[in-house]
């Protein structure tokens, strides 16, 4: 008898599998927890991001025809990343108008593809979560992706206080926090302001604990946090929603 679990392809991330896999693990936690037959494509590689905002749309191409073979035989395809996420959703079909049949292809898997916390709240409903452990006060900052790319901002805040976290908002919590892929290397000293600025913003909140749906973000904010000795744990949103902030060390190594 065919299951009738929607069938969904986990995107992992390049900095989710390099420096964060336990954000994957989460997230097919969260994922099967919420009925659906979790798999992840062998064949997938980098969304394509770095090339893309460098201008090498050769690249670019070749990394997202690898994509369209590796997730095309899915219901939907989820991502623990608004960057990522943005990036086949929305930026994605444009690198085929030129070519009506990829494009096709493209626009039918920008359709079907989701960032996790949306993919849960939107698709398939979800408005509670249960945490195995208690949560405390949290800071949650949006990415820039995320928000402006895919709207995602009260998702992660709802399913956060159904565990029973208290979110205590930072002044300014849609600010970017300089990591921006590639731009954090090519304006360093900008770079530094902006995440010095959001870990300022974040320490004065006096929550001891900084969310976001981003590793990219996570880890940049991260690193600054350590070099000024804050005691702000950092935690992807998905670890904590899927009680996996405990498995492993907070992101950039700060004590708990």
């Amino acid at each position: 008898m065919p299951s009738s679990k929607p069938r969904v392809a986990l995107f992992v991330t390049c900095l989710v599998d390099l420096y964060r896999p336990t954000v994957g693990f989460a997230a097919i936690r969260l994922l099967e927890q919420a009925g659906c037959q979790v798999e992840v494509p062998r064949g997938q590689t980098c969304c394509g991001q770095p090339a893309y905002n460098s201008g090498d749309r050769g690249t670019t191409r070749d990394l997202a025809r690898g994509i369209l073979d590796a997730f095309g035989g899915y219901d939907y395809v989820v991502v623990p990343s608004g960057s990522c996420g943005g990036m086949l959703k929305t930026h994605m079909p444009h690198l085929f108008d030129d070519d009506p049949n990829l494009r096709a292809r493209a626009d039918a898997l920008a359709a079907k593809t989701f960032e996790l916390v949306s993919f849960l709240t939107d698709v398939l409903g979800i408005e509670r979560l249960t945490a195995p452990s208690p949560i405390g006060m949290v800071t949650y900052h949006d990415s820039c992706a995320g928000l402006r790319e895919l709207g995602i901002k009260g998702q992660p805040r709802r399913l956060l206080r159904s565990i029973g976290a208290t979110i205590v908002e930072m002044t300014e919590p849609e600010i970017c926090c300089g990591f921006g892929g590639t731009f954090c290397v090519k304006y360093p000293d900008i770079s530094v302001r902006m995440v010095s600025d959001k870990v300022r913003d974040i320490a004065a909140t006096g929550a001891d604990m900084v969310l976001a749906g981003d590793l990219g973000c996570l880890l940049n904010i991260a690193g600054r946090i350590t070099r000024e000795g804050h005691p702000v744990k950092v935690r992807h949103v998905a670890e904590v929603l899927a009680g996996a902030s405990t498995e492993a060390p907070p992101i950039g190594g700060t004590n708990d």
